[in-house]
């Protein structure tokens, strides 16, 4: 069993590693918190629970946060430091029950100080992934502690935090004796389908969402571009370096990632360490599969995989100087922890390690100031002259130099690519009002909010004409708010 003295180091190492995380700011997706009514209101404890909502136990805490600390970053990153801390602490317990504690040991500080687990600690949003994370783990502890019904119920708010947790219990029908234990697995897994099927019926209801239906991507080619992801999650693991909030992949390369890594998996399973290897990649399927969201690759989606994961490579280097490489990769978390400090730092080094990327080019301009925005954006064009966010964000610049008629053209520019587009005729009935233009204007929001009811900027600019503001949103709509 474990001592409480290792408890202490163990959370005073993650501390020291993450504990800079609580000066950060705000990035990307965390700013839509404050656009949600659910978190915003003091009864929104109860509209989080709405059908269509398909992680309510993370917004809740996200509404905790919202209540009792506004909207101070430092209380938002301090509630997922403090859930990162009791993960690695139920890991070090659960572990402690399998392994010789020194191997547990190693295994949860490998997971405390891994520079992998820098996005989903530090980027608010992420926080699903380790609320998922530690009611799992408490549902694996309950399970090796042969309270198996205990386990079941434990798994529910798993799933409530993150479905994309639906594949442990065959994580835990890969442990010895879970034969004999058919019945607490199927129920596991009838919870997973449940759950799978909300969210497919909640994206397809949902304009926008960005994953299912709605994610630019079709199942196969997700598939196929997962090989590349995985290779580069495995990559990461053991080799720290060429991190990147927003990555290139290279899916021209997935013939052979797919190949290779089904030879790790075929040499895992005859390996000593299969549990933990093929583990690992059992908790990885239900994001790295089917599927499709519209980020092909996020890192943040290894924060449950890592529990097994760090168990087999505890396992492979307990022989050498496991302590070395734990102070090296506390080290490098420490440098990933001082990217995340600054907006414009994230974004950068994203777009230096995918320049032919979109995405960071846009997440920059918003950034930096507007010369600079509009030097990016001019190279977004050269690279997707189609694009439509890439005039909608060029717009928002001229309206902030005070130049309306030039933002009007180039609102038009994005509309003309994507008619109907709810955010672009906001932002052009923005420009229209800001002319003196209001009945045009107030067109333009209402036609924002028919092709969009939850675009919350149109909704809010319409509170000047009186207009009804009534929405709740989803989890998915969120994700592609923004700003």
């Amino acid at each position: 069993m474990v001592t409480l003295r290792e408890k202490i180091i163990l959370a005073l190492v993650a501390l020291v590693v993450f504990g800079g995380a609580v000066a950060a700011p705000f990035q990307y997706d965390d700013y839509a918190i404050f656009a949600d009514p659910a978190i915003t209101s003091a009864g929104g404890w109860l509209d989080v629970w709405s059908p269509l909502q398909t992680r309510p136990l993370t917004y809740l805490t996200f509404w905790f946060n919202f209540q009792t600390g506004g909207n101070s970053a430092w209380s938002y990153h301090a509630l997922n430091l403090a859930i990162h801390l009791a993960c690695c602490l139920l890991l070090f317990d659960v572990l402690g029950r399998l392994l010789p504690r020194r191997t547990a040991f190693i295994s949860a500080l490998l997971f405390a100080v891994h520079p992998l687990q820098s996005e989903v600690v530090i980027y608010i949003f992420a926080r699903s992934g380790m609320l998922a994370a530690m009611f799992c783990l408490l549902s694996w502890r309950c399970w090796i502690m042969e309270r198996r019904w205990w386990a079941v119920l434990w798994f529910v708010p798993a799933l409530l935090a993150k479905e994309e947790c639906a594949a442990f219990p065959l994580f835990l029908a890969l442990m010895p004796g879970a034969r004999s234990q058919w019945r607490q697995i199927a129920a596991m897994c009838g919870l997973s389908l449940t759950a799978g099927v909300r969210v497919i019926l909640a994206t397809k209801a949902i304009a926008g969402a960005g994953s299912g239906f709605d994610a630019g991507v079709t199942p196969a080619a997700y598939l196929t571009a997962q090989g590349v992801a995985i290779f580069r999650y495995l990559r990461l693991f053991v080799i720290p370096w060429g991190f990147s909030v927003d990555a290139a992949l290279q899916t021209n390369l997935a013939w052979i990632a797919w190949p290779v890594v089904g030879g790790l998996a075929v040499l895992a399973w005859r390996s000593p360490y299969r549990m933990w290897l093929i583990g690992a990649l059992v908790l990885l399927a239900p994001s790295s599969s089917i599927f499709p969201t519209a980020d092909l690759s996020a890192d943040r989606r290894m924060y449950l995989p890592m529990i097994a994961l760090c168990a087999g490579a505890a396992l492979a280097i307990e022989r050498f100087k496991p302590y070395w490489v734990i102070g090296l990769l506390a080290v490098l978390a420490i440098a990933r922890v001082a990217v995340w400090q600054s907006e414009e730092a994230l974004w950068s080094e994203a777009l230096e390690r995918a320049p032919n990327k979109i995405r960071p080019r846009l997440m920059l301009a918003r950034v930096v100031p507007p010369e600079k925005g509009l030097l990016l954006l001019e190279g977004a064009k050269i690279l997707e002259p189609e694009n439509a966010a890439v005039y909608a964000e060029i717009g928002r610049i001229d309206m902030q130099r005070g130049r309306y008629m030039d933002a009007l053209m180039d609102f038009g520019k994005a509309l003309a690519i994507r008619p109907g587009d709810a955010r672009a005729l906001n932002n052009r009935g923005v420009a229209l009002q800001a002319m003196g233009q209001t009945e045009t204007a107030r067109a333009d929001f209402e036609a924002a909010l028919r092709a969009d009811p939850c675009q919350f900027d149109a909704r809010l600019n319409l509170k000047r004409f009186d207009a009804p503001a009534t929405c709740r949103y989803s989890d998915e709509q969120r994700r592609i708010m923004g700003r």
